[in-house]
């Protein structure tokens, strides 16, 4: 019997591994003969935008998990392993319910559905299979036209900071890109968001609300959070004000925006959530490969003890800049610069990613990503990097001889960071657990 990957594998063989975009008849042809999925999941909550949005589901199903919902999430890409993208009510799904549904799926879709459209319609028909108070469902790529967004009512719209990525896809301007993200709205529905950091976003958001005459949330317009002490932050929302928050477990001063974004939805739902379930999901949440430390493993074992290694799997400019604060914050306070390996995807732009981090980094290893999307090669990346004016740069063969090779240094580093691409942090998780 094939394994679940193996038949996601041959499903994109046989149909095209693009990422098709468009809500085109043949996946609404799929839906129907999976009985309609998209149109019975229990109180959908979409979550879209450019960053954030995978942080932002992670405080959802928290949150709710902590006032004692049961709640179903579809996430995308995966780090190792496609189970983690469908969590049915807590756990993640089974392989051998997933391998049924990719086999049936795969047994009535016609050549013109892409996998991802494939892939989400399994999701869905797996939803409406088990009981669940809430289904959060994150946006693939884009908004207006993603094959997440067949859902005809969902409780609330999420927008997550909306930044340039998916160009080629989505529009080369910030304009264009809000447009599409704002195509999750609906007609007389609730939408919350972060916008970003162009006021063209907001108006863009804004208009697109306008057009549909929906309810919109935005931060630091209807909602907002702040510092409270070194421990807590304080959420200002429509219907209430919450104080002592727990700083939330995921690392960087974004996180409190994404928390905040998340609480402005639960703020939203029909169910109350209280102040405690919300303060109990901050400390319980978990995302992995967004700075996330690994204490022990193959790759650990490269570094001197001392040495923290970290991951994230930031790739855009405003990654970049959130990423540097935390560079920032790291450097003031333990006086000293750290250690880079760095891959990324060739529809990505590096100078822009890297420009926010370079003032606190010692060196950089460069890598091409194995087993993913076509990587920029190691050589590339460091002439890239080179050409910013920066001198310890150095391209390595792969991640394991670019680790050991900053261990080897005279004075052993105090952080290691990789980033550059999700693809990159599952390629290292994956290779972090094989002995």
């Amino acid at each position: 019997m094939l394994s679940s990957q193996e038949l996601f594998d041959a499903f994109a063989k046989a149909h095209g591994a693009d990422m098709t975009l468009g809500l085109r008849p043949p996946y609404f042809e799929l839906l129907e003969k999976l009985g309609n999925p998209h149109l019975h999941l229990p109180n959908p909550i979409l979550v879209g935008g450019t960053n954030g949005k995978g942080s932002t589901c992670a405080f959802l199903r928290a949150i709710l998990e902590s006032a004692g919902k049961k709640v179903h999430v579809y996430t995308s890409p995966h780090l190792i392993t496609l189970h983690e993208r469908i969590r049915l009510a807590g756990k993640l799904i089974d392989e051998d319910e997933l391998a049924a549904l990719l086999t049936k799926c795969a047994a009535l879709a016609d050549s013109g559905v892409s996998p991802f459209e494939a892939f989400t319609a399994v999701a869905m028909t797996a939803f409406v299979e088990h009981k669940a108070d809430y289904t959060i469902l994150e946006i693939g790529l884009g908004g207006r036209l993603d094959a997440v967004n067949v859902v005809p009512h969902p409780l609330v719209s999420v927008i997550s900071r909306i930044s340039y990525d998916h160009m080629d896809y989505l529009g080369s301007t910030l304009d264009q890109i809000a447009r599409e993200k704002a195509g999750i709205m609906r007609a007389q529905g609730l939408c919350v968001s972060a916008g970003g950091p162009d006021p063209l976003i907001r108006r863009t958001l804004r208009q697109e609300a306008q057009k549909c005459q929906a309810d919109l949330r935005l931060a630091d317009e209807d909602w907002s959070v702040e510092h409270q002490d070194d421990h807590h932050f304080i959420f200002h929302g429509r219907q209430r004000v919450i104080t002592d928050i727990p700083l939330p477990a995921l690392i960087g001063a974004h996180q409190i925006q994404n928390a905040g974004l998340a609480l402005a939805a639960v703020e939203a739902l029909p169910d109350m959530i209280s102040d405690e379930a919300i303060k109990t999901g901050m400390k319980n949440v978990v995302w992995p490969g967004r700075l996330q430390m690994i204490d022990q493993g193959k790759l650990k074992a490269c570094l001197p003890q001392a040495t923290e290694l970290w991951l994230d799997g930031g790739h855009n400019d405003s990654a970049g800049e959130a990423l540097g604060a935390q560079l920032q914050d790291w450097f003031i306070h333990d006086q000293g610069p750290f250690d880079l390996v760095f891959g990324m995807l060739q529809s990505k732009d590096p100078v822009a990613f890297l420009t926010p981090l370079l003032p606190f980094l010692r060196s950089i290893r460069t890598i091409a990503i194995e087993g993913g999307p076509k990587s920029f090669p190691a050589q590339d990346l460091a002439l890239c990097v080179s050409g910013l004016g920066f001198a310890d740069v150095k391209a390595m063969p792969n991640l394991e001889a670019a680790l050991c090779d900053l261990g080897q240094q005279g004075t052993a580093p105090k952080r290691v960071l990789v980033t550059g691409s999700l693809y990159l942090v599952g390629y290292a998780l994956a290779g972090n657990q094989r002995v």
